[in-house]
């Protein structure tokens, strides 16, 4: 009997399993997906911050691909940082200034906006802006290169996919994050202050309400953002490449796109909500 046939003869001969026996190897099968996911992108990670101080890993083709990179991700999300900010400064900031204020405690702006606008929402805001707009470019972009043969045609050429794809999209990604990142916070504060000005909750000019921001920081917040804002670049770039490049050889763009931002959200959320709880 051929080996298809004694497999098929032992499936038949196994007990039905049961419904805790379905649920728990669904469970068994994301969990052993998700892993390894996790894996491959902590090794992803470690050889970008491996491979980026090396000089001779930025040949001409990677730096053409990481100056390219950088304007895709700063043209495409500068507009859309200083939009949200805007709002933010608006929504927020103008809000935390006349409220405060009028309850006598404007000595708690600096350390409320500190905590709420800059340690947390911006790192997020930013991260999701920067998915949005320049990961999913990097998903379709690497996915049909796959497609079209791309990386064996490098492999062919004697180029490394890894040095040439992601490396100089990580760093451009973290890069951009954290411009992204300086704007965001900038235009916040202008806004919610030149709102706050016209409600008549500040009376300060607008370098005693920056100094007095400035001044709620302290040293751990300095180190925080660029920490956060760097980490947020590398993550959405390594869960865009790795997703686009580990895909089946059946599975289309489309259903990559979908799996690349739920992961990319999810990579956002927790480094952001690691890094505050242990730093």
């Amino acid at each position: 009997m051929s080996g298809a046939g004694l497999s098929a003869e032992r499936r038949r001969r196994l007990p039905p399993r049961g419904a805790a026996q379905r649920i728990l190897g669904a469970i068994g099968r994301h969990t052993r997906s998700w892993t390894a996911f996790l894996l491959q992108l902590f090794a992803l990670l470690f050889g970008v911050l491996q491979d980026a101080p090396r000089p001779s890993a930025w040949r001409r083709t990677v730096r053409f691909e990481f100056w390219r990179s950088l304007r895709q991700a700063l043209g495409g999300g500068i507009a859309s940082a200083v939009f949200t900010a805007a709002l933010i400064g608006l929504a927020m900031v103008s809000q935390a200034l006349y409220w405060l204020g009028t309850a006598g405690q404007e000595n708690l702006v600096g350390p409320i906006l500190v905590t709420v606008l800059v340690r947390e929402l911006t790192p997020v805001l930013v991260g999701l802006i920067l998915l949005g707009r320049s990961g999913t470019v990097a998903v379709t972009e690497l996915a049909s290169l796959r497609e079209a043969g791309g990386l064996r045609a490098l492999l062919a050429q004697g180029l490394d996919p890894f040095e040439v794809l992601v490396l100089p999209r990580a760093v451009a990604f973290a890069a951009a994050s954290f411009t992204l990142g300086v704007f965001f916070v900038a235009v916040a504060l202008l806004t919610g202050f030149v709102a706050g000005s016209l409600l008549g909750a500040l009376e300060n000019s607008v370098f005693g309400f920056l100094d007095q921001v400035l001044h709620a920081m302290h040293a751990r917040d300095f180190a925080v953002f660029p920490a956060k804002m760097l980490l947020v670049g590398l993550l959405v770039a390594g869960t865009a490449c790795l997703t686009a490049l580990s895909g089946g050889p059946n599975e289309q763009t489309s259903q990559l796109l979908p799996r690349a931002f739920v992961r990319g959200v999810l990579a956002i959320l927790l480094s952001s909500l690691t890094l505050s709880l242990t730093v």
